[in-house]
């Protein structure tokens, strides 16, 4: 398993289609896909699949098509990039301290031990930092597992994407949901963070999170660990759980431990302790690191399929 997760795509929050339509676009079932309203909260089912049993179906094509998670105890199964989640349970689309966004996506579903932390994060939130609250990304699909678009990650309900960007003191339309960009953070030559809008309440909130007991990592853009690094004092040992990874301008993406009802759940190692600031966090604005030669374009990787998962996710996907 890799030690990070993977570069999600499309990490600018660009206007958002209705997922009928998006998932169109990769899906290699027949027949028409419907079209949704925007940030609804009842996705048209896509077409069923004509061969569900057939070993060469990706994965990805089942758990797309399970728009409520599977009634069983809640586990966290496999690795966070390749697993599924067994009794997951939805972030509420609004609380006093959240509300979640790109809704048409059906993807405020965890584990119950994440559901938890974020909503004791939000909380936490205006008491740290003043904001009204957190605006809330992507965490999983009801049954986990890859999903036809972005992520790599976020398959057993224990990754979740937190914005940059304060919650607003109302609500947001669900149109404002789906269009809405989140604030890129990082300077445009990718030294630093734009301190035109990085603020000591951004490092509060991503400090909060860290000292969580749960917590296990946090993606960030180097720019922005650096900034941490810089702002932190002498309370430093939270830090050595932020860790840079490619993109994340947008968001940081908060990912907890595996959980004590979860035997078949796989962690990674635990972080070193330090507040990894030196010559790790160097290498990250490296010239060839910030601006990478082009690299010929490379084959495509096969879909993870459902043998390719742990065996217990096959009941996961299949049932109805």
């Amino acid at each position: 398993m890799p030690a990070e997760p993977h570069r999600a795509a499309g990490r600018r929050f660009a206007v958002v289609r209705c997922l009928a339509s998006v998932l169109a676009l990769t899906v290699m079932a027949t027949g028409p896909t419907h079209a949704q309203d925007k940030g609804t909260l009842n996705p048209v089912p896509l077409p069923p699949l004509a061969h569900p049993d057939d070993p060469a179906t990706p994965a990805k094509e089942l758990s797309a098509r399970k728009l409520t998670p599977v009634p069983m105890q809640a586990r966290a199964i496999g690795t966070y990039v390749r697993g599924c989640l067994a009794g997951a349970v939805a972030l509420p689309v609004n609380g006093q301290t959240w509300q979640v966004m790109r809704l048409s996506r059906n993807r405020n579903w965890g584990h119950p031990d994440l559901i938890k932390f974020l909503e004791r994060l939000a909380d936490k939130v205006p008491k740290v930092a003043g904001w009204p609250g957190l605006l809330v990304g992507d965490v999983a699909q009801p049954r986990g597992a890859p999903m036809l678009t972005g992520h790599t990650s976020h398959q057993i309900g224990l990754d979740a994407d937190v914005w940059l960007t304060p919650m607003p003191n109302r609500e947001l339309s669900r149109e404002e949901r789906e269009e809405m960009s989140a604030t890129d953070m990082v300077a445009e030559n990718k030294l630093d963070v734009d301190r035109t809008r990085w603020t000591p309440q951004h490092g509060a909130v991503i400090k909060a999170a860290a000292l969580d007991p749960v917590v296990d990592r946090i993606f960030v853009n180097a720019a922005i660990k650096k900034a941490l690094c810089r702002e932190a004092g002498t309370d430093r040992a939270w830090l050595s759980k932020v860790r840079p990874w490619w993109g994340h301008n947008y968001h940081f993406h908060v990912r907890i431990r595996c959980p004590a009802d979860s035997p078949d759940c796989h962690g990674q190692p635990p972080v070193q302790a330090g507040d990894a600031c030196g010559a790790e966090l160097a290498y990250w604005f490296k010239d060839s690191v910030l601006h990478p030669l082009p690299s010929p374009p490379s084959k495509p990787k096969p879909p993870i399929k459902v043998a390719d998962l742990p065996a217990a996710c096959r009941q996961v996907l299949m049932a109805p």
